[in-house]
């Protein structure tokens, strides 16, 4: 079983600036409910039980957001409300079962989950992007039936218009089934004429612990950040298997102004 998961959350949230100015993207509210307590409620129906939360000095108020205490007990005291009273015993419920770790500088997703290592104690290990969100059908738990079956890495992935590949990582497959194929390589956004695919990583992946050798030994890429790509796709090279899960869910961008307004009024549908 997977039971821990890896959470980046030290983004500086530039796209949804001025909002992320004075509140981490992750606790912004979406139909009442941070954003980040979303993917924590996916993991914990799949079976998650330990959060590695990845933070900055810059977004502290992550940590604060759990460690509230003094201000749940006086409101509490004095309202007497239960609703209240209810939120706070789930956020001490989620605060048990986190633990924090600082990336103070954007070297990106690679270097963040390198600086856990110490903290891995199994074969493999779930990473989560919070600006993905997947409603209707449980990712996670979609991802670790597959796990359970090939005995490999998993990536959830899903069919996007083949003129916005190069806003994507693709991946490139082989021995395709209804709703898995084996990955073959990956490509971070490629031109449109050099992508073998139009299917796009999303942010949920299964990864082996042996990748944070891969990624200590990568050399800064892109934009001087450490892609965890390029560690998989070293991987893959090594026969390493990884698998592309096609995610029955509806996918979800809150990482943009635009996209944090859809994802507000799809899930106030449900």
């Amino acid at each position: 079983m997977i039971k821990q998961a890896i959470i980046p959350l030290a983004g500086l949230g530039t796209r949804m600036l001025p909002l992320t100015s004075v509140i981490p993207k992750e606790l912004m509210p979406i139909n009442g409910k941070p954003n980040l307590e979303y993917i924590l409620e996916e993991c914990l129906e799949a079976g998650v039980r330990q959060f590695i939360f990845i933070i900055s000095n810059k977004k502290k108020n992550i940590k604060k957001y759990f460690y509230n205490d003094k201000f749940y007990q006086k409101i509490i005291k004095k309202k007497k409300d239960k609703r209240i009273a209810m939120e706070f015993k789930k956020i001490k419920k989620y605060r048990s079962m986190i633990k924090f770790v600082y990336q103070n500088k954007p070297r990106g997703t690679g270097d963040a989950v390198l600086k856990c290592r110490k903290l891995i104690k199994h074969n493999y290990f779930l990473m989560l992007l919070p600006d993905d969100l997947i409603i209707k059908k449980n990712c996670t738990k979609e991802m670790i039936k597959l796990h359970n079956q090939k005995k490999g890495s998993i990536i959830a992935t899903k069919k996007v218009p083949k003129k916005t590949v190069s806003r994507w990582g693709i991946l490139s497959l082989k021995n395709k089934k209804k709703n898995y194929f084996q990955i073959i390589d990956v490509v971070e956004k490629p031109k449109l004429k050099e992508a073998k695919s139009n299917y796009a990583i999303i942010g949920r992946y299964i990864l082996p612990s042996k990748i944070m050798g891969e990624i200590k030994r990568l050399k800064p890429g892109q934009g001087n950040e450490i892609h965890i790509t390029d560690a998989i796709k070293n991987l893959i090279n090594k026969s390493e298997k990884f698998y592309g899960n096609i995610f029955k869910g509806k996918y979800l961008d809150c990482g943009t102004l635009s996209g944090y307004i859809n994802s507000s009024i799809e899930i106030s549908k449900e």
